[in-house]
């Protein structure tokens, strides 16, 4: 395994421009994030945390500056391009599981595998990152049947299931009671300290970010602090 981080940003910018208005939601970011890390990202409303999540999650391009995930410089990638890189090395979990109804919990995990292009194996690996969840039991039930707490699970199961570079985490534990969001965190931290998975979590929760190894604030669209 490299030693290289696995996310290098240097002078990173996002401007949006609105008319004759212009706003920098990111203004001159930089920071590296090591593998095996697990490490959470807060600010207030309107700070750019949500616009780093999206050019850390190739979802989104900056307007200047490098991003470099997993050894591939991404910053000016085209759409197509991103999408590639996205599947592959990016695992996403999202406060409201995103979760498709109609499937079941082994369908749904499998979904960035289909996506892929993956069709040996998808349903043992789907299968494999559903039992690393807890969740092994629960194969065939759609988000219907499962608690909050259970589809969350099976959400952090389809994010693992590519074995991404990086688990995103956008306020996992917001949808959640507080028995249940307990739970969610331990998994995640279980995760990183198991399996060295990087997980960077978006929070607003100082009891979260508590938990992970440090914490990048934003205010601004800049660094106010690295703890």
């Amino acid at each position: 395994m490299s030693d290289d981080p696995v996310i290098r940003v240097k002078h990173l910018r996002k401007v949006y421009r609105m008319g004759m208005i212009e706003v920098q939601a990111l203004q001159d970011i930089s920071f590296e994030i090591q593998r095996g890390e697990i490490l959470s990202i807060m600010g207030p409303s309107g700070s750019g945390k949500s616009t780093l999540m999206n050019i850390l999650g190739c979802l989104d391009s900056p307007t200047s500056g490098e991003y470099i995930l997993d050894g591939v410089p991404v910053a000016n990638l085209r759409d197509d391009q991103l999408a590639q890189i996205r599947n592959r090395k990016v695992g996403f979990v999202f406060q409201s599981f995103n979760l498709l109804p109609r499937l079941t919990a082994l369908a749904n995990t499998g979904l960035p595998l289909r996506y892929a292009g993956v069709v040996k194996g998808r349903d043992t690996r789907a299968r494999q990152a559903l039992e690393a969840v807890g969740l092994g039991e629960r194969l065939n039930h759609r988000p219907t049947e499962l608690s909050g707490g259970q589809q969350q699970r099976v959400a952090i199961a389809r994010a693992l299931v590519n074995d991404p570079a990086i688990l995103l985490a956008d306020e996992p534990t917001g949808n959640l009671d507080s028995k249940a969001g307990r739970e969610i965190m331990e998994l995640l931290l279980t995760l990183n300290r198991e399996r060295g998975t990087t997980v960077i979590i978006v929070t607003h929760d100082p009891t979260i970010a508590a938990q992970t190894q440090r914490v990048i604030h934003l205010r601004d669209g800049l660094i106010e602090e690295a703890a």
